[in-house]
């Protein structure tokens, strides 16, 4: 690993998002949850309170910050489908991740918070028609995206997280 901030490197969208490749998308989006609880699983709170490299979130805060982006991104979701091309507020990641409740809450709350959000989520995703993949919401910074492309997006997103936790795990003998 070459850079521990992307242990399965950045997100890259293929050039074409086939049904094939959203399914397969829409497999990872539904097990994250089970693979986030399993990578912190016997964890005691110090190692829960270790960063996941110099520099960076303790797993405490990267278990809290899954749910937190992936409630920002139902809601975009549930916005790109039911308005025209809306744009949606970003939010500050970073100090989201310095906020309290992602220091002092115990995991498992977010556990619990992100497997009832990927129920509901997925239920959502597998109701869509073939056209609103493609419908789409503007982000401030980086410009409109599909919702196709989005979903790809947070598929790598939780794999990213929990990549975090299971490489630290490894390094340090957890």
């Amino acid at each position: 690993m070459s850079d521990p901030r992307y242990p399965i490197g950045r997100f890259q969208a293929p050039p074409v998002i086939t049904p094939e490749v959203r399914e397969g998308w829409l497999q990872v989006l539904a097990q994250t949850p089970a693979h986030l609880r399993a990578a912190v699983e016997g964890l005691s709170e110090a190692q829960l309170d270790t960063p996941y490299r110099e520099g960076g979130w303790t797993v405490r805060q990267v278990v809290h910050h899954v749910p937190d982006s992936h409630l920002n991104s139902y809601v975009r979701f549930k916005l790109a489908l039911t308005e025209e091309a809306p744009t949606i507020k970003p939010y500050d990641e970073q100090a989201w991740a310095r906020l309290g409740d992602s220091r002092d809450t115990p995991v498992e709350v977010s556990l619990r918070l992100l497997e009832a959000l990927h129920q509901r989520w997925v239920v959502l995703l597998r109701g869509l028609k073939e056209e609103d993949w493609q419908r789409s919401f503007v982000h401030p910074e980086s410009g409109p995206t599909t919702l196709a492309r989005t979903l790809g997006l947070y598929a790598w997103h939780g794999s990213h997280h929990v990549a975090h936790i299971t490489e630290l795990r490894k390094r340090m003998g957890w």
